[in-house]
């Protein structure tokens, strides 16, 4: 994957991140490295979903610079205040199956009562290849498991397979993840013969909360964006 695109679709949704802080009741870092980690293995396991399982870093606490001006969060959730830590792929399947987490992901202790989502992960990622990021009834279901933050990163790419056109009901408040382009359908990269043309990127709590997501430097500081002096 290119880095420059990356890095100014980061600055992109940084800026809109900054400007609708408003609107958000909470908000969560994620490192650059981590989201170019989780965008590669979304990209390689099309046509199938990906489910990605992320803990905080507890060496790793927001900046103070961007609690004073993001916060005071009105709603907490498990690792808030802290940077996404290191991902690790939990599943790959169809809209259903990805959902499931396999036993060797599963804390034991806390299975019954972290029900579909039984694991040691707070939050959790998923793709949706060739749609767009809007939780399906079967997202909505399994995040009341999910005691961190729950993720959508949408991909839209070509040629698509029979039955996995792109699908969009411009429902939502949507959050693009790509660079400015004067094309529709511009080639950000490809990957195993397919061209991928935009990401899309929400997080909401299990309540249905938004998260203000921010991609960062490894130290926390929002890619292209300067945080205004307090």
């Amino acid at each position: 994957m290119a880095e420059d695109w990356l890095e100014a679709a980061a600055t992109i949704y940084n800026r809109d991140s900054f400007e609708q802080r408003e609107r958000y009741a909470t908000h969560l870092l994620i490192p650059m490295e981590v989201l170019r980690t989780v965008m590669r293995w979304s990209m390689e396991a099309i046509p199938d979903e990906v489910l990605i399982g992320l803990d905080y870093d507890s060496e790793k606490p927001n900046p103070e610079s961007v609690e004073g001006f993001f916060g005071p969060a009105k709603t907490v959730f498990a690792g808030y205040g802290f940077l996404l830590g290191e991902p690790h792929i939990v599943n790959v399947g169809d809209s259903f199956s990805v959902h499931h987490v396999p036993e060797e992901w599963t804390d034991r202790v806390f299975s019954e009562e972290r029900g579909a989502r039984g694991s040691r992960f707070a939050s959790f990622l998923h793709s949706h290849p060739n749609a767009y990021a809007h939780p399906s009834r079967a997202d909505a279901e399994a995040a009341q498991w999910t005691e961190g933050v729950e993720m959508i990163l949408g991909i839209r790419f070509s040629p698509a397979p029979m039955g996995l056109e792109w699908f969009d009901e411009e429902d939502g408040h949507r959050r693009d993840l790509r660079p400015d382009s004067e094309e529709d359908l511009p080639i950000l990269t490809r990957v195993a013969g397919r061209s991928i043309h935009a990401f899309e990127l929400i997080g909401y709590t299990r309540n249905g909360a938004g998260v203000n997501l921010l991609i960062t430097t490894e130290d926390g500081e929002p890619i292209g964006i300067e945080i205004p002096e307090q």
